[in-house]
């Protein structure tokens, strides 16, 4: 197809695929994609009894900011698009866990497929998304998992099995209330990891805390960052203070520039856990 394709990690129950290029190179690509669909299809009904065939299904994932272009004024663009292509399209009502995006659902023929995928590029082309955008990004399939004595342990039938080494040093690292090493020092490394986690490992960790204490008291922490540096930690258009903020669960306020200082003030508030976490991003970024 000529278009850049990449695939998001394995260890989850969906997986994104993101399709880069051209607008032709994007068809081409979601062509294949629509066939190779219909002939799993196809395979998994010559062994079956049903008799009706069931339609293509793609879920797209679409920043909430261009969503209101896609449905357009009193619904007139999606029903305009559903009518001239034959593809259902749905457009989810709720933004995807911890991300800034919507589930954008078509089904149909492969070739009703591709035609619906082509008119929502020109949307999308259009109407830029609006501000900073936060990735959806799967969480793994997590079994429960319960902290003791330091270590944390999945449940696996009736036993808990001691879970592996990285979730349990997130736990503690999360449960220490003193600072990080500071800025400039190197980053606090674990035993036989590098110093920075897998996104995966991060993100499912926001949750599990949470149920740890029923409501832990709020408190605030400052850090001063240099100037040089503040821009790494914002990102662009904020995604990665945005970021940070959703993982870590704390508030994270950035004080103004102020004239002949060489250093930024940011305040962290949060529960201890929350302030952990979040001073623990910011170092690593």
């Amino acid at each position: 197809s000529g278009a850049r394709i990449n695939i998001s990690e394995g260890n989850c129950p969906e997986r994104i695929v993101t399709i880069t290029g051209p607008t032709d190179a994007i068809f081409k690509a979601f062509a294949m994609i629509a066939y190779k669909f219909e002939e799993d299809i196809t395979n998994s009904m010559s062994n079956s009894t049903a008799t009706s065939k069931p339609p293509v299904t793609l879920r797209l994932v679409v920043p909430a900011s261009q969503c209101g272009s896609l449905i357009g004024k009193g619904g007139s663009k999606i029903k305009e698009i559903r009518e001239s292509t034959g593809a259902q399209v749905q457009v989810a009502g709720d933004m995807l866990p911890n991300s800034t995006e919507r589930a954008v659902t078509i089904s149909g023929t492969p070739d009703a497929i591709i035609q619906c995928v082509k008119q929502i590029c020109v949307v999308m082309l259009e109407s830029p998304p609006k501000g900073a955008t936060i990735p959806y990004r799967p969480k793994p399939a997590s079994t429960p998992v319960i902290f003791a004595g330091g270590q944390a342990y999945t449940i696996q039938g009736q036993y808990a099995i001691p879970h592996p080494d990285q979730l349990t040093k997130l736990h503690q690292l999360a449960m220490q209330q003193t600072p990080f090493t500071p800025l400039g020092q190197t980053t606090p490394a674990f035993p036989g990891t590098s110093t920075t986690l897998p996104l995966q490992a991060i993100t499912i960790f926001p949750c599990i805390c949470s149920g740890l204490d029923a409501s832990p008291p709020a408190s605030t922490h400052e850090l001063t960052i240099p100037n040089d540096l503040i821009g790494c930690i914002i990102g662009r258009q904020g995604t990665k203070i945005n970021e940070i903020r959703q993982m870590s669960g704390a508030q994270i306020k950035i004080a103004n520039a102020t004239e002949g200082s060489s250093e930024r003030q940011i305040t962290i508030t949060g529960t201890p856990a929350n302030i952990s976490l979040a001073q623990y991003l910011i170092n690593a970024r």
